[in-house]
């Protein structure tokens, strides 16, 4: 009985984590784009964070498509959102001069064809032997995933 109940619960769950490739942490969930796509603007600046930039991936992708001779529809919809955590950052920065690169962080989401669901995505930091480092970046992770979490 408590297998089933709570394969239940699971399934009754809105969000859910994917397996992905190592190089990303993936989330999907239901809802159109443009409210899931809301709800993680306010969840990034809810944080005190502000984004400095909004890339237009998917409308890129469909203008500059012709031009290198591609077909194909890779997103219907797909922005990222540009932003740093002036703490994280500083911590991160004082670990590893050279871990600069990890800025700012960046928040995927977009749809794709024939698919109902949203999905939401970051950069996974990579492997550092920095016990520093490896701490600020548990940070990184900790505050990418709880902004998508609270998005949802």
């Amino acid at each position: 009985m408590k297998k089933i109940l709570t394969v239940c619960a699971i399934l009754c769950l809105p969000l859910s984590a994917m397996a992905s490739e190592g190089y990303t942490v993936l989330f999907k969930t239901q809802g159109t784009f443009q409210d899931v796509r809301d709800a993680l603007q306010f969840s990034i600046e809810g944080k005190g964070l502000k984004i400095n930039h909004t890339n237009k991936i998917a409308e890129m992708l469909a203008r500059t498509g012709p031009e290198v001779g591609a077909t194909k529809q890779v997103y219907v919809e797909g922005e990222q959102f540009e932003f740093c955590s002036a703490t994280i950052s500083r911590q991160m920065m004082e670990a590893d001069p050279h871990a600069m690169v990890m800025c700012p962080y960046i928040v995927s989401v977009y749809t794709i064809p024939n698919d109902k669901h949203v999905y939401m995505a970051y950069r996974k930091p990579g492997p550092t032997s920095n016990p520093a480092l490896k701490k600020a970046l548990g940070e990184v992770e900790d505050l990418l995933t709880g902004i998508i979490k609270d998005a949802m």
